[in-house]
């Protein structure tokens, strides 16, 4: 997943034309059912799709915000790890699954997050009841243990709205089959329900789309009502905390140390090898200079490359020697836009040859390329050599 999926924990929800058209195919019973949506984000899903019946709504959001939201639309909300909460075997009569689409990470085999979630919350679900499966059509066959073993009746669709078609989505329905259908099962039908399941999701564009109108109904059952139970850690509480924590008060001093800051004027002009000096530890940074001069400047530290090429024993062959050392660079932003660079170039460019601004590798002695424009009048004067 990408560091921005991440940022949100993987949360993608499902378009609410969606949601209306997957509602379609559920038929919600009259007594009271009991459904859960162990990724729920701020439960707008689950919420949409039981709107038709009498049906007790659960979810579980790692995200506080977001679960604070779930808690306006549904009827009971745990904040925190799914796999850190627990509910009877067989109890719920629905479930909505739409895990984040990413690998687990730990020290052993990484596996989906679909089929982890799937392996998590399918003994939740009551003989009979209905799973509704919402994830990428290449992931499907990984379930494959599951989803023919414990579920009949499957149907696969493809979703068809922009932020579904971006990640290829699909949705499947299956019944949970009791305990007696999984033991009648034989080795030939298990192969052969494999089979379909990875011909059915071998091409996304052959699946067929999701419609409008059902063409099939999937009853959900009755179930009585849930107790689920959260053993983790308050992650909230625990954040909110933090603060007046003894061990916290301790560390912040080394990874929040406040920055140490400077001003004024030596007594005594600088030599240049404290001024390099001051460079590179950041301490001439700053906004320097007036009017149409003004600007800020910035000092760092790169690392350059001296190459040297010398002749070998014989004339054919030629000996590259490469040496890594530390340079500064000076980049100067000015009010109109305009960016200068002071840095290092190859001692063997012409004047009028055409070079990299962004270019901090030396091909042997280097001298240092003067900015687009002049420094400020305010700071000092930058060394004439790279190194002190």
């Amino acid at each position: 997943m990408r560091i921005q999926g991440r940022l949100k924990l993987g949360y993608y929800p499902l378009p609410e034309s969606e949601a209306n058209r997957i509602k379609c195919f559920i038929k919600v019973p009259l007594e009271l059912g009991q459904a859960i949506d162990p990724s729920s984000g701020t439960g707008t899903a689950l919420k949409a799709l039981t709107a038709r019946g009498t049906v007790r709504t659960y979810g579980i959001e790692l995200d506080g915000y977001r679960a604070a939201e779930a808690r306006e639309f549904l009827d009971e909300v745990i904040q925190g790890c799914v796999f850190d909460t627990h509910a009877p075997v067989e109890s719920f009569s629905l479930v909505y699954l739409n895990p984040p689409y990413d690998f687990e990470i730990g020290e052993g085999k990484n596996q989906r997050m679909e089929r982890l979630f799937l392996e998590h919350v399918a003994r939740w679900l009551k003989p009979g009841g209905v799973l509704i499966f919402v994830l990428p059509f290449d992931r499907v066959y990984d379930c494959r243990g599951l989803l023919t073993t414990q579920f009949r009746d499957k149907a696969i669709y493809r979703l068809t709205e922009p932020e579904s078609v971006a990640y290829k989505q699909v949705v499947l329905f299956g019944v949970r089959r009791s305990r007696q259908e999984r033991e009648r099962l034989t080795d030939r039908a298990v192969i052969d329900g494999n089979w379909k399941l990875q011909q059915l999701t071998r091409v996304y564009d052959e699946i067929p789309a999701l419609p409008d109108e059902a063409d099939r109904q999937y009853a959900v059952p009755p179930a009585s009502p849930v107790k689920l139970e959260y053993r983790g850690l308050p992650l909230d509480q625990i954040e909110d905390a933090l603060e007046s924590s003894p061990a916290w008060r301790q560390a912040q001093r080394i990874t929040h140390a406040p920055k140490a800051e400077f001003s004024g004027r030596p007594l005594t002009p600088l030599h240049k090898g404290h001024v390099g000096l001051l460079c590179t530890s950041g301490l001439l940074n700053g906004v320097f200079g007036e009017g149409s001069e003004r600007h800020v400047a910035y000092w760092e530290s790169v690392k350059v490359v001296d190459r040297i090429e010398e002749a070998g024993e014989d004339a054919a062959t030629t000996v590259v020697r490469e040496k890594e050392r530390f340079s500064q660079r000076l980049t100067l932003l000015y009010a109109d836009g305009r960016i200068a660079l002071l840095s290092e170039r190859p001692a063997s460019s012409k004047k009028g040859d055409a070079h990299d601004d962004e270019c901090t590798f030396a091909d042997g002695p280097a001298d240092l390329r003067a900015a687009d424009a002049g420094y400020g009048d305010e700071c000092l004067d930058p060394p004439a050599s790279p190194c002190c």
